[in-house]
């Protein structure tokens, strides 16, 4: 190891090291210090991994990384994670640095996964040239840090054109915006999707309306949830791809979670998911996907995705002060859309904690909660608070939607609209808490804490 990167490794331990001592998560600082002092860390340390897999997309990433991290795991796989969810290159190189043994070398014979931010994918291929690069979905997020998904889409595919043809691409065939990146792929492809009979839902998220190469206008004859579902080209000129990696007979109503069949190269296991949610079936066929790039046999995939947990604020569940609290996180219109389908449940009155902020990692045009149905979700609720920085945007939005009490005060500060959520819900009520990334991460600090459960960054 050169002595430019054995000091950037030695900085970034001094750095985590402090900063946990400090109370904080150290998931960015160490590698940003380190990429100051070698610039290359991430593709020097990198360079030691055995294989590698990189995820991306608009929504799912932190899951699906999880799901896979533990499908490696229970293959026997050694796996290095950037399991809080750090996906800038800081983060990588903060996650390669911890693991990192005194000698500045990894475990022997490492698979690393590593979700990675949209923006940061070309950066993060170029360093890591990985085994498999996993997209789920492109949907409209933070259009003022992407802009529009056309733009996203474009460095994708400028992206996958660098890429060697030792990297497999696993892509959702359900997505016309990525399956059709595979006609830029050097390598191997292996697509994803639901085929199932399942009945279409009316969503105004979606994004992709027409071919971008023809402009053929999208004709849907299924739709799932935005714009993923069974497509075609209206002029015949192209059509859903038949995906290799399968959901058949989904049951959504599942016992506290989602069931499916997963199929791949002939055969057939059970998946019973302990998370709601279609969107979750995807996360796991991603998941899946990329594991068959990496041999690991279905029936290991399948059963490591039954005891999925779920990662932090993503359908987290905890007990706080003997109340159960339930944390969905909702950062776009596709997204939250499919986090408040969860909850129409039949006889169901969620009591809620709605969290929005506009900090720069949630997007600062905070406009899309008009694109959110949550017309849908108002029979099902039976009290609501409203907190964070944009919380009289939200509570505006709430009014039009008519939820019951969402012309109730508004508590921009998070922990005093926490306190008079906890406080004012009913013995033996679940807390069901919907807040956009950055007003998650806090409030998931104040929840962890009162529940007793390890920080994020501590978290398996």
């Amino acid at each position: 190891m050169e002595t430019r990167t054995q000091v950037a490794v030695l900085a970034g331990k001094l750095t985590r090291a402090a900063t946990r001592r400090g109370g904080h998560g150290g998931t960015a600082l160490p590698g940003l210090i380190a990429e100051k002092i070698d610039p290359a860390i991430v593709r020097r340390l990198g360079a030691q991994l055995d294989r590698s897999a990189l995820i991306t997309g608009t929504n799912g990433k932190t899951t699906t990384a999880r799901m896979l991290a533990g499908i490696l795991a229970a293959d026997g796989r050694r796996v290095v994670h950037n399991r809080a969810g750090s996906n800038l290159m800081r983060g990588l190189a903060s996650t390669l640095i911890e693991a990192t043994r005194a000698d500045g070398r990894l475990p022997a014979a490492a698979t690393g996964v590593f979700e990675v931010d949209e923006a940061t994918l070309p950066a993060a291929t170029a360093a890591t040239r990985p085994s498999v690069l996993v997209i789920g979905n492109l949907l409209r997020d933070q259009l003022d840090r992407y802009g529009e998904v056309d733009a996203v889409r474009d460095q994708w595919l400028r992206t996958i054109r660098d890429l060697p043809a030792a990297t497999a691409l696993a892509l959702n065939a359900d997505d016309p915006s990525v399956a059709t990146l595979a006609d830029e792929a050097r390598g191997r492809v292996v697509l994803f999707g639901v085929d199932d009979p399942l009945p279409s839902v009316s969503d105004h998220a979606a994004e992709a309306r027409w071919n971008p190469t023809t402009g053929a206008d999208f004709v849907y004859d299924r739709v799932f949830y935005a714009h993923i579902g069974h497509w075609r080209c209206a002029d015949g000129s192209l059509q859903r791809p038949t995906p290799q990696v399968r959901a058949t007979a989904v049951d959504r109503d599942a016992a506290d979670g989602v069931a499916f069949d997963l199929s791949a190269e002939g055969r057939t296991a059970r998946v019973r998911l302990p998370l709601r949610g279609l969107y979750n079936v995807y996360n796991a066929l991603a998941a899946a996907a990329a594991a068959r790039v990496l041999g690991v046999d279905l029936d290991v995939a399948a059963e490591a995705l039954n005891h999925t947990r779920a990662a932090f604020g993503r359908q987290e569940r905890l007990v706080v002060e003997g109340r159960p609290v339930w944390l969905l996180l909702g950062k776009n219109p596709a997204g939250l859309n499919e986090a408040l389908r969860t909850l129409h449940t039949p006889g169901a009155r969620h009591h809620l904690l709605v969290l929005l902020n506009d900090r720069v990692a949630d997007g600062t045009d905070v406009s899309w909660i008009w694109d959110t149905d949550w017309e849908a979700l108002t029979p099902y609720v039976q009290s609501v608070v409203v907190g964070g920085a944009r919380a009289a945007d939200m509570a505006l939005r709430l009014q039009y939607a008519g939820f019951p009490g969402a012309d109730a005060p508004v508590e921009r500060d998070i922990e005093a609209a926490l306190q008079r959520a906890l406080q004012t819900l009913p013995p033996d009520a679940e807390l069901t808490v919907l807040p956009t990334y950055t007003a998650m991460l806090e409030v998931r600090e104040r929840l962890g804490r009162r529940a007793g459960v390890p920080p994020i960054w501590e978290g398996a």
